[in-house]
């Protein structure tokens, strides 16, 4: 499994030359997604804040509301979409990211619930996935291939 490394510089460039910023939230992903983005070189320049928030305790200590997870689920695209808001007006970035589900467990199937949120449209985008990979950190490589695709297509490629 192999990182689109390429992918993620040139959404890290996209954000340098018009001025972006972006911060995560990540549950399941343990910040792979902001070290991912901190490994580019010049990152400094709009990576704003990552904040792992592994526990329902701490989301809302950030500022997720308990009602969301209560009502939808920690597991869920509201509480994704939540997290990525949240994260996003915390950090003042123009793009929040957020991130939630279960990788891997042997009780549940994995499913990850990903947010990405537009601070300028005041718009979130959502995707659900099924982890296919027996193995965490290939689960993770997927599904930050899967986000870098994602953002490429909504902010570069438009």
């Amino acid at each position: 499994m192999n990182l689109k490394k390429d992918r993620i510089t040139l959404f890290v460039e996209y954000l340098k030359k018009n001025h972006k910023t972006i911060a995560t939230m990540e549950s399941c992903t343990g910040g792979y997604i902001a070290n991912v983005i901190t490994n580019v070189i010049g990152a400094s320049d709009v990576f704003q804040f990552g904040a792992v928030t592994y526990s329902n305790e701490t989301k809302i200590k950030m500022g997720v509301s308990k009602e969301i997870i209560d009502t939808y689920s920690v597991y869920s695209n509201e509480t994704a979409i939540e997290m990525a808001t949240v994260i996003s007006k915390q950090a003042d970035a123009d793009y929040g990211i957020g991130i939630t589900g279960i990788l891997n467990s042997p009780e549940q199937s994995s499913i990850v619930y990903i947010a990405i949120y537009d601070a300028q449209k005041k718009t979130a985008h959502h995707y659900t996935l099924s982890a296919e990979m027996s193995d965490r950190q290939d689960n993770k490589i997927i599904i930050a291939n899967f986000i870098f695709d994602r953002l490429l297509e909504l902010f570069v490629m438009s």
